[in-house]
């Protein structure tokens, strides 16, 4: 199907005949701008907003310690959790569950830190969070350090692990 002038027709002209009965398109919520840095922290604090009063608080907490110890990391809500990225490698995360908020860390278990549990089978470790009377911000911010100088290169482990080396 081409317009009048030989171009293929928009997808407003496709819909119009659709959308002229009433119906409505439904925004996707995906920002049209990839370099819109605002989205992810909108997602960010939407997340937080989402959740009950009391974890809100703690994941407030966990963004605050995270966004003054990695300055040049980016942010968006990735896999339904807000996560911070160096290079485009995942480095921390936060996620809250039934019962806990759980920091967790790709390449945590590297940092060899008593309070971070390992998680999964690729070098990840977390710690969890009952009430934010439990985040003592100097332990983050020593594992958010090591955290920022340790960053597991996510592509090319997968890569690696594609390739079944």
């Amino acid at each position: 199907m081409r317009g009048s002038d030989g171009a293929p027709p928009s997808s407003k002209a496709i819909l119009e005949p659709v959308l002229s009965r009433g119906a409505t398109m439904k925004d996707s919520g995906k920002s049209k701008n990839p370099t819109d840095v605002t989205s992810g922290e909108a997602q960010i604090a939407a997340y937080s907003q989402a959740q009950p009063v009391a974890f809100r608080t703690m994941c407030d907490r966990l963004r605050e310690l995270i966004d003054a110890a990695l300055p040049k990391a980016t942010s968006k809500v990735w896999h339904g959790s807000p996560v911070w990225f160096i290079d485009d490698n995942p480095v921390v995360g936060y996620n809250a569950t039934a019962k806990t908020v759980n920091l967790l860390f790709w390449n945590g278990q590297a940092f060899e830190e008593p309070g971070l549990e390992p998680v999964g089978k690729y070098g990840a470790a977390q710690a969890k969070f009952g009430d934010a009377a439990d985040i003592d911000p100097e332990v983050v911010r020593r594992w958010l350090k090591k955290a920022a100088s340790d960053v597991l290169d996510s592509k090319a482990l997968f890569k690696k692990l594609r390739e079944g080396k």
